[in-house]
C-alpha cells in the first residue's frame, strides 16, 4: 500500500506518492481545487487507482514551531479528506519545504514559467520523504 503526500494550497494541491514499500517519494501531480463533488471524485479515484492506504499532509508551522496562519485551513482540508476517503491522515511539519523545493528547481534548471506547475509537487515530495524517513527512524529506534 502507498502513502500519498499532500502540499495544500488555496487553489492548488501538490501531490506525491510513495513506492509500494514506503521507502521513496515521487512527485505525482498538482491538482487544482474545483470544489465539492469534483474534488471528492478526483481524490476517491486517485486513492483507488494508486492503492493509497494513508495520507500525510504538510502542516504549516512557523520557524518557532507555532502553527502558521494556514494551519487551520490545512486542518479543515484534512478533515474533509478523512471524511471523504476514510483513510488515516498524518501531519508533517512542512517548515522550509517551499524553500527546499525552490532550491531543487534551481538545481534542476527548471525554467521560471514551469516552476509554478511543479513547485507544489516537489513540496509534496519533500513532505512525504521526510515523513517516510521519520517513520523508518521511529521504527528502528523502537527495536
Amino acid at each position: 500500500m502507498r502513502v500519498l503526500g499532500v502540499d495544500f494550497g488555496d487553489r492548488n494541491v501538490g501531490l506525491a506518492l510513495s513506492d509500494m514499500l514506503g521507502l521513496t517519494a515521487q512527485p505525482l501531480t498538482t491538482y487544482r481545487l474545483r470544489g465539492g463533488e469534483e474534488d471528492a471524485r478526483f481524490f476517491l479515484e486517485l486513492v483507488r487507482e494508486k492503492n493509497v492506504s494513508e495520507i500525510v499532509i504538510g502542516l504549516p508551522v512557523r520557524l518557532d514551531g507555532t502553527p502558521g496562519s494556514r494551519a487551520e485551513k490545512t486542518k479543515e482540508f484534512a478533515g474533509w479528506l478523512k471524511e471523504t476517503l476514510n483513510l488515516p491522515i498524518a501531519f508533517y511539519d512542512e517548515r522550509l519545504t517551499t524553500r527546499q523545493a525552490l532550491q531543487v528547481m534551481k538545481e534542476q534548471r527548471i525554467k521560471c514559467r514551469e516552476r509554478r506547475s511543479v513547485e507544489n509537487q516537489i513540496s509534496a515530495s519533500l513532505i512525504l520523504a521526510g515523513f517516510l524517513e521519520r517513520r523508518r527512524k521511529d521504527d528502528h529506534d523502537s527495536r
